[in-house]
Parts: structure tokens; sequence; C-alpha cells
């Protein structure tokens, strides 16, 4: 797996460098600033990015901005954001496009090496990886939709998981249920959310897509955060 990693931190570049390639990754670009990586995320077309929030020059949010670009300019280019701080907007527009392969982690919850390389993994190969942190702040500030709003308070609760990118295994045994049962919640939600099978479209991608991209409508009230989509990563 070829990776292109943003973090202007040296020791935090650094040992992200080892661990990657501790675990069969290849580094191809390794920057501390914004526009070295928007150049190696175009020149490298890397399986997966691993970005900073706030680079140089000025620390705010140069990070996901050249991800957005570079989702821009190569569709569907797999991004795994890495920071301490969860920038709602961006984050929303991250997730806006529909393409999958996305993730948001905050570094301070990144317990293990094996929590870190499975998040890797699974956004490089087209899926998402979310913090429920990041999940809970997306949607205390989003509105509840149609058709989220056709989805019972236990499916919620099960798209919530999902979202954290949790396998029917994972969600049964999380919510002490089997994994029939989730399979029939799972296939409860892919039809009040009208994703119809297609070879074409990972539907599970597709949920999880719906759920998080909340518009920011600020007119209602936020809606009820799953406690699923709370629990410690």
């Amino acid at each position: 797996m070829r990776v292109v990693l943003g973090e202007d931190l040296f020791l935090l570049r650094e040992g992200m460098e080892h661990l990657l390639a501790a675990h069969g990754c290849t580094v191809v670009a390794s920057v501390g600033n914004a526009p070295e990586l928007l150049r190696a995320l175009l020149d490298e077309r890397p399986d997966v990015a691993i970005v900073d929030v706030r680079l140089p020059p000025t620390f705010t949010d140069e990070g996901i901005q050249v991800a957005l670009e570079a989702r821009r300019r190569v569709p569907g280019l797999p991004v795994l954001v890495l920071s301490q701080y969860v920038e709602q907007l961006y984050a929303r527009e991250l997730l806006a496009d529909g393409a999958g392969a996305v993730g948001y982690l905050l570094k301070d919850r990144v317990l293990n090496s094996g929590q870190f390389i499975e998040a890797v993994r699974r956004v490089a190969d087209g899926g998402t990886a979310m913090d429920p942190k990041v999940i809970e702040k997306l949607l205390r500030n989003g509105s509840r939709r149609e058709p989220l709003g056709h989805l019972t308070q236990r499916e919620l609760e099960v798209l919530g998981l999902m979202a954290e990118g949790k396998s029917n295994a994972a969600i049964a045994e999380s919510l002490f249920v089997t994994d029939k049962a989730i399979g029939k919640h799972i296939n409860n939600i892919f039809s009040k959310l009208q994703l119809l099978p297609s070879k074409d479209d990972n539907r599970r991608v597709q949920a999880v897509l719906k759920y998080l991209n909340n518009d920011a409508s600020r007119a209602g009230a936020p809606p009820p955060v799953p406690p699923g989509a709370l629990a410690t990563a």
C-alpha cells in the first residue's frame, strides 16, 4: 500500500513512517507543509493519504483544504484525516461527494497501532473510518432530514456503529444481539434509505455517508446521538 503522509511535527511524522513501514506500507512521500502535500498527492496518486488538518504556513486548515483539492482533481482519492481538532465544515465537505474512502481520527484517541492501521487499510479499500467523537460533533450540528427520519432508534444506533467502521459481528457484540438481528436491521436501513443492490456501489458506504453528510440546516433541533456513536473507539 502506497501512502503519502502530511504532518508538520517531525517526531510524529517519523513515528508514523516507521509504524506504516512495519505493517507493510510504503511511504512514497512524507511532507510537513501544505504546498508540498498537494504536489505529492497529485504526483504520486497514493493508495491513501494521511493528512493533518493544520499545516504550515498558517496552521489553520491547510491540510484538509489540500485533501479536498486533491479529491477534486483525483476523484475518490482515499484520505484519512488525523487531527487534534474536529473541523466540522470541512469534514462535511470531505464527505459530501459520496465517493467514500474517507476517514477522520482524533490523534489523542488513537490508542494502539492495530486501530490505526485498520483505519488506514479501511479507507484505502474505499470504506470509512470515523472517530465516534467526530460523528457526535457532526450529528449535533446537523439536521435530521428525510429519509433518515424514518429510521428507528435501534437502526440509527446500528448505523452509528457502521459509521465507526464496525463489522456486523462487532456491532452484534456491542449491542448484545445476534448477527442475524443486525443483518435484518441493516437490510431495513438500506430499504428506508432507498439503497438498491448494485454491483457498482457499496450500499454500506452509501448508508454511512447519508448518515454523516447531514448538511448544516441549523434551524431545527439537533438530532439525538445514537448511543453506539458515543462508544470509545
